[in-house]
C-alpha cells in the first residue's frame, strides 16, 4: 500500500482529500491509517487528522470545536516541526493560523465566522523534507 516513495496510499489519498478541502474524508482516511500505525509517525498522523476536523468544523460553522481542535493539532504536530514524512510542518501550521487567527482572537462563545478559502491550508510532499 506505498508508493515509489513509500508513502502509505491512504496517507496519500488523505492529502488529496484535504487539498480537494474534502475535510471529513481525510479524517476519515488518515484516522485508518492511524488505527493501523505503531510508532514515531502516529501522532503525527493524529495531528493531521485534527487539522481536518479542525477545518471541518470551521467550514461547517463549529467555532468552538474549531478552537479547541486547532489547539490540539498544533500540541501534535508541533514535535514534527520542520519537517516529517514530506510535509513542511512549520508552513502547515503556519497557514492553520493564519486561517483560524479570526476564531483565535475571537473571545465570543458562539461567534459567527466564516472560513476565508483564499487562507485554506494545502499540503504539498516535498521529496527532500523528509
Amino acid at each position: 500500500m506505498s508508493d515509489e516513495n513509500g508513502y502509505d496510499s491512504r496517507y496519500l489519498k488523505g492529502i488529496e482529500y484535504f487539498n480537494e478541502c474534502d475535510f471529513f474524508e481525510a479524517h476519515e482516511v488518515w484516522e485508518e491509517l492511524w488505527a493501523d500505525v505503531q510508532g514515531p509517525s502516529r501522532r503525527f498522523y493524529q495531528g493531521l487528522i485534527q487539522v481536518a476536523v479542525c477545518l471541518h468544523h470551521f467550514g461547517n460553522g463549529n467555532i468552538r470545536g474549531a478552537r479547541k481542535l486547532y489547539h490540539g493539532c498544533r500540541s501534535y504536530l508541533e514535535e514534527y516541526a520542520p519537517h516529517h514524512l514530506g510535509v513542511d510542518v512549520t508552513k502547515l501550521l503556519d497557514e492553520l493560523q493564519a486561517c483560524c487567527a479570526e476564531i483565535l482572537a475571537s473571545d465570543e462563545a458562539f461567534p459567527e465566522i466564516e472560513i476565508e478559502p483564499d487562507l485554506i491550508p494545502e499540503i504539498h510532499l516535498s521529496e527532500s523534507a523528509n
